[in-house]
C-alpha cells in the first residue's frame, strides 16, 4: 500500500514539475501562487494533495488551432450539417413521438440504396455467406439452401485463399482469385484484355482516390482539374492532401455536358498562374448531375488527356446506372484502345464499386482501381500506399469479384440473377423519370433528365426575399432551403453549394432512391412545402 502511495506521489510530483516549465504555470508562480498547491510535501496528506492536483486547471493540447489546417478546409456536404440535424430530429422522433410535423426521416441524401429498401442479390450473398463460413460448404443440407454455381463459386474463391480464411490478410492488391475474376470482366466488358496485375482492389472506390491524391499531390502548386458541380470526394481529398482544386463547368443549359474548350481554357489559365496540373477527374455517368457522355465526348477527353500528359481519373462507379434511351456507357479504357491510345501514351485509373450499380452493396466496402500506364517503378510507390494499409476487406474483395463476374447463360443462378437485376434497374429508371417530372412541375425549379447514376440536381430560382432571409441567419440560400425543408418535411437533401455551382446560381442533389410505393407520398410533401416557401418569400 505505502509503494502505491509513493509511486504515485513521485508521479504526480513529476507531473507538477514538468507543469511547472510551462510559461503560463511559471507566471502562475511568480504571481504567488504557492508551489506546495501542486508538489506535494513527502509527508503531506495523500488525500490533500491529490485533490489539489486533480484541482489544477487544464488546457487540451490539441485545439482548432494547432490541429492539422487540411483538415479545417476539408468538407463533405453528403454528410454534413443538414444530414447532422436530420440524425437529430431522428432521434427527437424516438424520445419525443409527434414533436415534428412528420413521423419519420427520409434520407434522400446519399447513394445507399439498401438503406431505402433495395434488396440484395441472392447469388452475392449467397457466395459470400458461404465463404465466410466455409463449413457449410462440407454439410449435405447446404445443396439445398444454395444454388449449385453459388456452391461452386465459393469453393473456386475459398480454396484460393491462404488458409482458406477470410479473417486473414490478403495480398495489398487484392486476393489473386479475386482480381483474375475482375480483369477478365472488364475484358468481357470492354472487348480488350485487362491484367489483373493492374488491379488494386480497395474498401470502396473512395480509399483508391485518395491513394492516387497522395501519389499526385505534393504541394499546393499540385492541381486537379475537377468537374463543377463534383462528387465532394474529389473536392475533400485534394484539400487533405494538400492540392488544389482547378474547377471546369459542366453546362447545365446542354443537359450538364462537359465542352472540352472550357477544359483547355481552364488548364491554361491554372498553368499561367503557376499550378501543376497532374490529372484531369471525369465522373461519368455523373454525380450529381446525372449525365451520361458519349462516346465522341470521350473520345476528346482521351485526346485531351494525351496531348497535355495529364492523368485521367475515371469515375465509373455508376457504370450500370444508365436509363435514357440511345444512352449508353463507354469506359474511357474502352474508347482509349478503340482509339489507338495504349499504355505508354496515357496514364488511365478507372475506379469501380459494389456500393452503387444494381448490387448498392454500400456498407460492405467493395471497389477496385484499373492502373494502366503508369511506369514500373512509379507503381510499386503505390503499392507501397497500398501496403500500408496491409489490405481492403475480405468480404468486399469476393463481392467486387462477383459484380464483375456475375452467373452466366445456363447457370443455376442465371434466371433469378437477371430477374433480380433488371427489376431494381428499370424500377430506377421509373423513378428518376417521376422525380425529374416532379421537379419541373415545382414554381421557380428547372431539373435536367436523370440519364443515369442515382440523383436529380435542380436548379432552385429563389425569390430575392428567401436569399435576404438566409443572409439574415448567415446561411447560403440552398442550404436555408434544404434547411427548412427537413424541419418541415423530414426529407433530407444536400444543398448544392456542397458540390459546387456556378456562382449565383442555387440546387439541392435529391436521390432517385425512396421506394417506388413511398416516392408519391415523398413527392406530395415536397410539392406542398415548396409551394409554401415559394409563397412565404414571394417578392
Amino acid at each position: 500500500m505505502q509503494r502505491g502511495a509513493g509511486a504515485a506521489r513521485r508521479a504526480v510530483s513529476r507531473a507538477a514539475a514538468a507543469r511547472l516549465k510551462n510559461p503560463d504555470v511559471a507566471t502562475e508562480v511568480q504571481q504567488g501562487v504557492a508551489t506546495s498547491d501542486f508538489i506535494p510535501d513527502q509527508g503531506a496528506n495523500n488525500s490533500q494533495w491529490l485533490r489539489n492536483f486533480s484541482a489544477m486547471s487544464w488546457t487540451s493540447s490539441v485545439t482548432l488551432q494547432n490541429i492539422n489546417p487540411r483538415v479545417l478546409k476539408t468538407e463533405y456536404a453528403v454528410r454534413g450539417e443538414i444530414v447532422t440535424r436530420a440524425q437529430l430530429l431522428q432521434q427527437e422522433l424516438i424520445t419525443k413521438p409527434g414533436s415534428h410535423p412528420f413521423d419519420e426521416i427520409v434520407y434522400c441524401n446519399i447513394g445507399n440504396p439498401q438503406s431505402l429498401g433495395q434488396p440484395p442479390i441472392t447469388f452475392f450473398r449467397e457466395v459470400v455467406a458461404l465463404c465466410d463460413h466455409p463449413a457449410l460448404l462440407d454439410k449435405s443440407e447446404t445443396h439445398a439452401l444454395f444454388s449449385s454455381d453459388a456452391i461452386s463459386r465459393a469453393y473456386r474463391i475459398v480454396d484460393n485463399i491462404p488458409g482458406r480464411a477470410t479473417g486473414a490478410y490478403s495480398h495489398s492488391q487484392g486476393i489473386k482469385v479475386c482480381r483474375d475474376d475482375i480483369a477478365a470482366g472488364i475484358t468481357a466488358r470492354d472487348g480488350y484484355p485487362a491484367n489483373p496485375e493492374d488491379i488494386f482492389i480497395t474498401d470502396g472506390a473512395s480509399p483508391g482516390v485518395h491513394m492516387m491524391m497522395q501519389l499526385l499531390l505534393g504541394s499546393e502548386k499540385d492541381g486537379i482539374l475537377c468537374p463543377i458541380p463534383q462528387y465532394p470526394l474529389y473536392s475533400a481529398s485534394i484539400a487533405m492532401h494538400g492540392g488544389t482544386l482547378v474547377p471546369y463547368y459542366l453546362n447545365e443549359s446542354a443537359g450538364w455536358g462537359l465542352e472540352l474548350s472550357d477544359l483547355k481554357q481552364q488548364l491554361q489559365s491554372a498553368r499561367a498562374a503557376g499550378t501543376n496540373v497532374r490529372a484531369l477527374v471525369v465522373i461519368n455517368p455523373g454525380n450529381p448531375t446525372g449525365q451520361v457522355l458519349s462516346e465522341e465526348n470521350q473520345q476528346g477527353i482521351v485526346q485531351f488527356c494525351k496531348e497535355e500528359g495529364l492523368v485521367l481519373l475515371a469515375d465509373e462507379v455508376y457504370q450500370e446506372n444508365v436509363y435514357a434511351e440511345g444512352k449508353k456507357f463507354h469506359s474511357f479504357k474502352k474508347v482509349a484502345r478503340s482509339m489507338g491510345v495504349q499504355d505508354n501514351e496515357l496514364i488511365l485509373i478507372s475506379f469501380q464499386s459494389v456500393s452503387k450499380g444494381y448490387y448498392g452493396e454500400c456498407g460492405r466496402r467493395g471497389g477496385y482501381m484499373e492502373v494502366t500506364g503508369l511506369n514500373k517503378d512509379v507503381k510499386e510507390q503505390l503499392y507501397k500506399i497500398a501496403s500500408v494499409n496491409l489490405c481492403s476487406n475480405i468480404s468486399g474483395q469476393i463481392l467486387m469479384s462477383l459484380v464483375m463476374n456475375p452467373p452466366k447463360d445456363g447457370e443455376e443462378s442465371y434466371e433469378q440473377f437477371m430477374e433480380e437485376k433488371e427489376a431494381i434497374l428499370s424500377s430506377l429508371a421509373r423513378r428518376a423519370q417521376v422525380l425529374t417530372d416532379a421537379m419541373n412541375k415545382l414554381e421557380g425549379v428547372t431539373c435536367n433528365k436523370a440519364e443515369g447514376a442515382m440523383y436529380v440536381f435542380p436548379r432552385l430560382h429563389l425569390p430575392e426575399r428567401a436569399m435576404k432571409a438566409a443572409g439574415a441567419v448567415g446561411m447560403l440560400a440552398d442550404v436555408f432551403y434544404a434547411r427548412r425543408l427537413l424541419d418541415s418535411t423530414g426529407i433530407v437533401m444536400v444543398p448544392g453549394s456542397g458540390f459546387g455551382q456556378v456562382p449565383g446560381t442555387w440546387h439541392v442533389r435529391c436521390t432517385i432512391l425512396p421506394a417506388e410505393e413511398k416516392l408519391p407520398g415523398v413527392i406530395d410533401r415536397l410539392t406542398t412545402f415548396h409551394s409554401r416557401f415559394m409563397e412565404e418569400f414571394r417578392n
